[in-house]
């Protein structure tokens, strides 16, 4: 190596060292934790046994018996691997089964599945949008629609949290930038919000959403990763629970979470999908999910849908509502429930830190959830009960929570 070379490395060492330590002083920084367990309501970390409130294994599907059988068949019959994208000789059985059981889930026409749920969003709104467009996102929406909004090209604009006078003004204000039609049409505007905001628990005002977006002549994104298999009468989502499944344009979700499994889709109509096969850089450009990953999701949807879904829903929903009434009772901050998702707000990020680290201390693993994840000063500890959590344990959970506290 030349003496140029060496001094490049040394500079650039140096700089990731200050970086670091610009994190570490800031209160922010962040380390991976070694799991030595399967994902569920308890963990192995460091060869201590723990109990986890922080999956979004909300029905307890990641180690259910029939996915595992699926995977296991998937891998014995179709390898480790996909060995290529879709386009080109990737696109196995596993791929096509899953979509077609989405669809049916959601009640789409089609849907389309990617490796996460960051690939689904980038790859469809990248694939949707132009310069000539406007996309229009709820401020507290998942990073991964932000990032896609402004890889997009799109002018982008910002809406307070579900605040639908201020949608409504940017509505206005877009349609005055891009008549929705007529000789001066071009653009289009595409709103982006989520069902369940992953850090709050709480919901979108999506039936005024939907009015809003017919009326001005928009599209709507909605995000339903924390909204499936957790609401709904067939647990396929909030617009489902709100009844306007059949109004939103574009559906995006996640099969890592209550599905059990891992990868993200889209569904919709079948002409979105055939768009997105041929425009959505992040499907076109990437090895397929691998089938296992596939074969197993498809289980987790089917066994939502059907009656044992149905009971494990109900399990959660006992389990996440009996934390809340705990949490209430011993005057600890908790409204009443809108999902999965109890947050814990404690603000300060140092503070939140040392309550998590004396958590585990007690065997409870809850990880603090700081900036850029939250606002400043906004720090929590975010709450997730499962289907499989015991209400012991829960109980057990918010004594030692009030102990170590003095919230409110």
């Amino acid at each position: 190596m030349g003496l140029t070379s060496i001094r490049a490395v040394s500079s650039l060492e140096q700089e990731l060292e200050s970086r670091l330590l610009e994190i570490r002083d800031s209160g922010l920084w962040r380390e991976l934790r070694q799991v030595d367990s399967p994902a569920g309501p308890r963990l192995v970390l460091a060869g201590r046994p723990l109990l986890n409130l922080s999956s979004n294994d909300y029905l307890g599907l990641a180690r259910h018996p029939e996915l595992l059988e699926a995977a296991a068949k998937a891998v014995a019959d179709f390898g480790a691997g996909s060995g290529a994208s879709r386009l080109i000789s990737g696109s196995l059985a596993p791929h096509h089964r899953l979509e077609g059981c989405l669809a049916e889930f959601k009640r789409c026409e089609a849907a389309l599945s990617f490796s996460s749920g960051y690939s689904a969003a980038l790859g469809t709104i990248t694939a949707m949008l132009g310069t000539d467009d406007v996309v229009i996102l709820d401020k507290r929406v998942h990073a991964c629609c932000v990032d896609a909004a402004r890889l997009s090209g799109a002018k982008l604009r910002v809406f307070a949290h579900n605040d639908l006078n201020d949608l409504e003004d940017i509505l206005r204000w877009a349609n005055a930038r891009n008549p929705p039609s007529g000789p001066t049409a071009r653009g289009h505007v595409l709103i982006v919000t989520e069902s369940v905001f992953s850090m709050d628990g709480d919901l979108a005002p999506l039936r005024e959403m939907v009015e809003l977006k017919n009326r001005h002549g928009a599209w709507l994104m909605l995000d339903e990763a924390h909204a499936l298999g957790v609401l709904g009468p067939s647990r396929r989502g909030l617009a489902e629970q709100l009844g306007v499944a059949d109004q939103v344009d574009i559906y995006l979700g996640t099969l890592g979470k209550a599905a059990g499994a891992a990868g993200g889709f889209v569904a919709g109509s079948r002409r979105l999908v055939d768009y997105l096969v041929n425009r959505a850089r992040s499907f076109i450009f990437s090895t397929a999910p691998v089938p296992a990953a596939a074969a197993a999701a498809e289980a987790g949807i089917r066994l939502i849908a059907g009656d044992e879904g149905a009971r494990r829903n109900a399990r959660l929903w006992h389990n996440v509502r009996g934390l809340a009434d705990e949490m209430k009772a011993r005057d600890l901050a908790a409204n009443a429930p809108a999902s999965a998702i109890v947050p814990l707000v404690v603000g300060d990020e140092a503070t939140a830190v040392n309550l998590s680290a004396r958590l585990r201390e007690h065997g409870i693993f809850v990880p603090a959830i700081r900036f850029p994840t939250v606002a400043r000063g906004a720090a929590r500890l975010r709450l997730t009960a499962t289907a499989d959590h015991e209400p012991t344990e829960l109980r057990n959970f918010v004594d030692v929570l009030r102990h170590l506290t003095d919230f409110p």
